[in-house]
């Protein structure tokens, strides 16, 4: 097991006290300026709270890059990509959300990049950006971050996806998506993941870096490190655990037709904030416990 290297330090200026935290996220949001439709939405305080921990509270770089967020999010319409529309990107279940959860009630994503199954770096990155909307929109209350396994099996570097699409996925997600990660585990990555490594690690920053690790089934650490975050039997066997994975790309499709509608409802325009769910504000949509994935113990 090993960490990811970092690329220089930043400036530690984590803040503890919470009324020094709300002035910051209030001075962020002033400096925002006028905001309406879905950036409004968008923009509720536990969003600016991320932006904040992910530049060390420095309102400053904060509105830079939650300026850039909102918009590539203007650009982009991540929260308008549909089911229908990535669903071929889908089909061998090589990114997907789990029906588990970890120890700390966080949402669970899964990739496998050996199940790779097309060659547009776009259309990957755009099926990778439609899970995550997705993920985060079935957070459960009180969570704002998800954990990501990552699942080597029947990797060899002509399945996996290309250095432009995971380089585009890097990007969005340390850049966009700024602490909605909680912890990565790349299980058993072969010796030619290596190669492949060295030519991405470049683009890793150091906040992400510290939340992924490399994890190997026959390494005491690894096996104790995965156990501390997950229950052995609800976990699947290729991360180590006692529960068998399949996909069912049929019934993933069925749930996920549901969530779009669910996104819809949620994205509904409106200069008004709404309630607060997830880190977004919205109205009153509940969280779908997520089951397209079977799991059983083995």
């Amino acid at each position: 097991m090993f960490l990811f290297k970092r690329r220089g330090s930043q400036n530690n200026g984590e803040i503890d006290d919470s009324s020094q935290q709300d002035a910051k996220i209030n001075e962020l949001r002033t400096a925002l300026g006028h905001l309406s439709g879905h950036s409004l939405k968008y923009c509720d305080d536990a969003c600016l709270r991320r932006y904040l921990v992910a530049r060390n509270w420095d309102v400053h770089k904060s509105k830079k890059m939650l300026d850039d967020s909102l918009k590539w999010r203007a650009t982009y319409k991540p929260e308008e990509i549909r089911w229908h529309e990535v669903a071929h990107e889908g089909e061998t279940g090589k990114s997907f959300r789990a029906n588990f959860y970890d120890r700390f009630g966080r949402t669970v994503l899964i990739s496998r990049p050996g199940m790779q199954n097309t060659n547009s770096p776009e259309d990957n990155v755009r099926h990778v950006v439609y899970v995550l909307e997705n993920t985060i929109m079935n957070l459960r209350d009180g969570q704002e971050q998800i954990s990501w396994l990552i699942d080597f099996t029947g990797f060899t570097i002509n399945t996996n996806i290309s250095v432009k699409a995971a380089r585009g996925i890097i990007n969005i997600l340390q850049s966009h998506y700024p602490e909605r990660l909680a912890i990565s585990f790349l299980y058993n990555p072969p010796r030619i993941f290596q190669a492949f490594w060295k030519a991405i690690e470049y683009f890793i920053d150091s906040k992400t870096a510290q939340k992924v690790h490399f994890l190997y089934p026959n390494n005491q650490n690894s096996v104790e490190l995965m156990k501390s975050f997950f229950d052995m039997e609800n976990l699947p066997s290729v991360f180590g655990g006692k529960a068998t994975l399949t996909y069912d790309h049929e019934e993933f499709s069925k749930m996920m037709a549901i969530d779009d509608l669910k996104t819809a409802k949620f994205w509904e325009f409106s200069d008004k904030p709404c309630r607060h769910m997830n880190g977004h504000s919205g109205p009153e949509v509940a969280p779908e416990e997520p089951m397209p994935i079977s799991v059983s113990s083995a």
